[in-house]
């Protein structure tokens, strides 16, 4: 007998079970958009819908006064997805997106990978893919 992984399917729909059937999970590059206007592009490998992304939560915390922190909205949109693109494609999509918007730059976001080089986006020839750990944000909800 053949185990699959699955999750719920979440009535947002990014991968898991639906109407009974085993779907692939889904991968996806998303961008998390703070209340001050700052973003942060990170990918999830498991279609989580409460996965927030591993930003360092004392940059973002440093934006932000403590009455600001007691009621904040942030966006979480999803920039693109699949069900069938590797890791690495998955990896390469996010670095596309992150020089894209632009994210790296600390005027910009909170990505600090690859690292900004000034404007032009011009990135390190450092070619390790980072592996982005789970980080709560379940404060910020």
């Amino acid at each position: 007998m053949v185990a699959h992984t699955v999750a719920r399917r979440p009535e947002c729909g990014v991968g898991g079970v639906e109407h009974g059937h085993l779907m692939a999970r889904m991968k996806v590059i998303y961008k998390i958009t703070w209340p001050n206007g700052k973003i942060y592009v990170g990918k999830d490998l498991t279609g989580t819908v409460s996965y927030f992304g591993s930003a360092d939560p004392r940059r973002i915390e440093a934006d932000f006064t403590p009455e600001q922190c007691r009621d904040l909205i942030v966006r979480k949109e999803i920039l693109w997805e699949s069900q069938t693109a590797t890791d690495q494609e998955v990896n390469a999509k996010e670095v596309e997106f992150i020089l894209l918007l632009r994210s790296n730059d600390p005027a910009v976001g909170y990505n600090r990978w690859p690292k900004f080089r000034g404007v032009g986006g011009v990135r390190s020839t450092d070619a390790r893919l980072r592996t982005p750990g789970c980080a709560s944000t379940e404060s910020y909800a």
